[in-house]
């Protein structure tokens, strides 16, 4: 019964707007996309640590680091209230 249910909630997508909807994928990777999101700001952070002549390099891995846990930050909290639209 709960099935019926969210058929009828899910909007028809058509498939000459979106063609991955013919053959029956249509989504996104959230969780995979969220990892790869923290790995890269961590390997941002990890490439600190080298042969660095002056900091201009340091200033770019760290602002880079700080951009992308911003981002994620953001999409948590979008993620927590996303039940109240």
């Amino acid at each position: 019964m709960a099935g019926k249910a969210v058929e009828k909630r899910r909007p028809e997508v058509d498939p000459r707007d979106e063609p991955s909807a013919a053959w029956g994928w249509h989504g996104s990777f959230p969780k995979a996309t969220r990892i790869a999101g923290w790995v890269s700001a961590i390997i941002l952070l990890v490439m600190i640590k080298g042969n660095h002549e002056n900091n201009t390099e340091n200033v770019w891995l760290v602002g880079l680091a700080l951009f992308l846990v911003l981002l994620l930050v953001l999409d948590i909290r979008k993620q927590r209230t996303a039940w109240r639209k």
